[in-house]
């Protein structure tokens, strides 16, 4: 060990010190991470569990951004004034959850700006459930129920995230999205208990379409899951892919019974051995489809995002010159 030492130049040794020491940090990082210990945003942390965290978070914040534009278009269609208060307050939401996340994707070094970038010209995805269209009202309904409910399922977890800004931030994000959930139930419960029997079939149709998608959500099978198993030790994730979507199908399948849906799967049985439903194949080739960019409303979702981005730039001009304003202002005095 010691000729070792001396046979390499001063600067390989120092790079070898340093490697050292970077062990030596990495190894007290996975027994923080081990013993359950929050890390925060001024602790040493691996390079590549900075840039996961950034990708996951900012991905994140995303998906709630454009999840708001599906729903938007029916805040104005909304069949009653009750209905669109609702729904305008869930819009407004979900705008607010995508500050928590943008603010606490920061704190790991990337702006927001650099995160809205990779949104705009594509190089960051967003979940890939909001490249579906919202055909009638009941689509809303169906939107609260199942994909809120399986952002609930996907999210609750990340309330123990190892990250102690993404896991706070996510907290108040559940209790909302909780919140959504039963909103979009009940008003399901409403046309399914006393509409019409086209507003049924509106419904159902609607579930149709959703139900698919909506188990598309927690990401490819985890044999296909690159980054799990990692972000798994690291405390990022706390279930994998499939072990989520079994729990969100688990807790499904008797709300529609009691909804009194159909979930368009002739493969769903309850499998007494297993202690779960079984449920049938899911198309990953529509998966991939859509996350890759030929889903019925990719250009269109992003289209809109870009136009809003485009048409505020003089609020965000107005907003830097008038803190630049205060600043000189504070100064003088």
């Amino acid at each position: 060990m010691y000729t070792q030492a001396m046979s390499i130049g001063p600067q390989d040794q120092a790079a070898k010190l340093q490697t050292a020491e970077e062990q030596q940090r990495e190894e007290a990082f996975e027994a923080r991470v081990a013993e359950g210990d929050f890390i925060e945003a001024k602790d040493w942390m691996p390079e590549h569990y900075r840039k996961t965290l950034v990708r996951q978070i900012s991905q994140h914040a995303h998906s709630e951004i454009v999840g708001m534009l599906p729903e938007g278009n029916w805040i104005t269609r909304a069949p009653t004034l009750k209905r669109k208060a609702i729904l305008l307050a869930k819009v407004q939401d979900e705008g607010g959850h995508g500050l928590y996340l943008y603010s606490a994707a920061e704190t790991l070094g990337t702006s927001r700006d650099q995160m809205l970038d990779a949104l705009h010209t594509g190089k960051a995805k967003y979940s890939s459930i909001f490249n579906y269209p919202t055909l009638t009202w009941a689509d809303i309904g169906v939107i609260g129920w199942l994909v809120d409910g399986a952002a609930i399922m996907n999210q609750v977890p990340l309330c123990r995230c190892s990250y102690g800004p993404y896991a706070r931030a996510m907290i108040r994000i559940c209790r909302e999205e909780s919140f959504h959930q039963r909103q979009g139930y009940e008003s399901l419960l409403v046309m399914m208990r006393e509409g019409t029997d086209a507003q049924k079939a509106m419904v159902q149709d609607a579930v149709n379409r959703w139900w698919w998608p909506s188990l598309m959500m927690f990401g490819p099978a985890d044999k296909d899951s690159p980054n799990s198993e990692q972000s798994m030790r690291w405390g990022i994730k706390r279930l994998t892919n499939d072990e989520l979507r079994q729990k969100f199908v688990d807790a499904t399948v008797p709300q529609a019974e009691l909804l009194g849906v159909t979930l368009p799967d002739a493969a769903l049985q309850w499998n007494a051995e297993r202690d779960h439903y079984d449920f049938g194949a899911i198309d990953w080739n529509e998966f991939w489809r859509v996350v890759g960019g030929n889903g019925p409303c990719n250009t269109e979702r992003l289209a809109a995002r870009v136009k809003a981005w485009d048409e505020g730039e003089w609020v965000r001009e107005a907003a830097l010159a008038h803190a630049r304003k205060r600043a000189t202002a504070a100064q003088a005095a």
